[in-house]
């Protein structure tokens, strides 16, 4: 077998396919510097809003906020517009490691139509955000989200157009599609996000189904060790670093199974799928995420943490012993406070993790992963408990090869749309559009 670049696969038995990273020592040999690699594009959607004492700076010794109150009540200071050195406040110290290549943006307002219920929207309007009343057959502003648009200048180039995952492992809500998808082909067509680890390795990989399932490490190694044999030094490191990552993926997929039989033999309270370690849940779909980015099979995808106003318990490790609902505490600050603040920080720890394990992924030309991916933390509400839609927190991790501005705290004008970042993103993706749903223009201060 002869490899010769990045994109080609390692093909082992039973049809198994796993794709490599790139290796110097058999790339082509085009000068090291001229070898640009491709753009990514990732979101990763955090539901419910923050506790914004702990997420705003400026904001850590405000008052505590009423279900459904007024939030201006409570806020003591307001973050100037124009640009900032950047503020690790509490939920924000996952990030330190990569403090200068991140972006906190505050002041954006997602598009809100009247008459729907706030939650409906927050997750499915996420990434569209049409101007309210624009879309006639939807009862809220629900159009093609922005990964699609992307994907239809880009997702020619890879295996998958783009890729949607989802770690809401539950079935058992009455809630409509709309609060648990953040991807849409266009108004009333959802994008199916992929809920299994094993499901999703299935489809990126092409392994059999689960009776069937063998290593894929196993189905290749004859393969790869006679290319072993033709690396250099530092491309062996890289090799075992990546089968290593494929392997710990397995690992975990069959740690999860074991967790998910054993549940179903015990009598609980909640279901069982309340019961499965929403870190290693998490991480590990993180991981799949990565992978593909790392090895070309998609160059746009979605990862959506949890669902909206879903009232299922879920088990957030190391932080309860019990599975609790993030949605019915976040009604309550007074009472729950500081049990959301730890939730918001370990959503952040877990958004940290991807963009750290990015950040170690060397390409072509000397820069890592992150470097050449735009992946945004967000949520489609402000606050938890006031509902509000404006005022979103968002992070942006990675500059898009240079594109945007990383290690500063970008504060928006009031009324700045958050559309005017997902035009500011397609951009820097090489998607030129004059406008994006509601947009007003892009975000220049962003902009390197």
């Amino acid at each position: 077998m002869r490899i010769t670049t990045r994109r080609t696969f390692l093909r082992g038995a039973g049809g198994a396919v796993l794709g490599l990273p790139w290796l110097e020592s058999v790339a082509p040999a085009a000068p090291r510097a001229k070898r640009r690699p491709p753009l990514r594009l990732g979101f990763f959607y955090v539901p419910i809003g923050v506790v914004r004492r702990g997420f705003f700076p400026g904001e850590r010794h405000a008052g505590l906020p009423a279900f459904n109150g007024d939030l201006s009540a409570i806020i003591e200071t307001k973050t100037a517009v124009g640009s900032h050195p950047i503020d690790l406040t509490p939920t924000l110290e996952p990030l330190d490691r990569l403090k200068g290549k991140v972006a906190l943006i505050t002041g954006l307002d997602r598009t809100f139509q009247i008459g729907t219920d706030v939650h409906a929207q927050c997750a499915s309007c996420f990434l569209s955000s049409a101007a309210p009343f624009t879309v006639t057959t939807s009862a809220w502003p629900l159009d093609r989200t922005l990964d699609h648009v992307v994907a239809d200048r880009i997702g020619d180039r890879t295996p998958f157009r783009t890729l949607e995952l989802s770690c809401n492992s539950h079935r058992d809500n009455l809630e409509s599609i709309y609060f648990d998808n953040i991807s849409w082909y266009g108004t009333g067509h959802v994008a199916p996000s992929i809920r299994s680890p094993r499901k999703a390795y299935r489809r990126l990989f092409g392994t059999q189904e689960v009776r069937e399932f063998r290593n894929i490490t196993d189905l290749v190694l004859e393969d790869a060790r006679s290319l072993r044999r033709d690396l250099g030094h530092a491309d062996r490191r890289k090799f075992a670093e990546y089968f290593d990552s494929i392997r710990t993926i397995e690992q975990q997929m069959d740690k999860l199974d074991r967790l998910k039989g054993r549940l179903t033999e015990v009598s609980l309270d909640e279901p069982p799928e309340a019961h499965i370690p929403r870190g290693e849940y998490i991480r590990i779909m993180g991981d799949l995420l990565v992978v593909a980015f790392q090895t070309g099979l998609t160059r746009v995808a979605t990862l959506m943490v949890g669902p909206e106003r879903w009232n299922t318990p879920f088990m957030f490790e190391g932080l309860f012993d019990k599975p609790v609902s993030h949605h019915l505490m976040s009604h309550e600050q007074t009472k729950y406070g500081e049990e959301l603040l730890a939730i918001d920080r370990f959503n952040m720890e877990q958004f940290a993790y991807v963009a750290e394990k990015m950040d170690g992924i060397e390409e072509a030309d000397g820069s890592t992963l992150l470097d050449n991916t735009i992946l945004t933390y967000g949520s489609g509400l402000g606050d938890g408990a006031t509902h509000q839609y404006s005022d979103l927190p968002v992070v942006v991790a990675g500059s898009g090869a240079g594109a945007l501005e990383m290690g500063r705290h970008l504060h928006c004008p009031d009324g700045t749309p958050l559309a005017n970042l997902w035009l500011t993103q397609a951009r820097a993706m090489g998607v030129e559009l004059d406008r994006y749903a509601d947009s007003t223009g892009p975000l220049k201060q962003l902009l390197a």
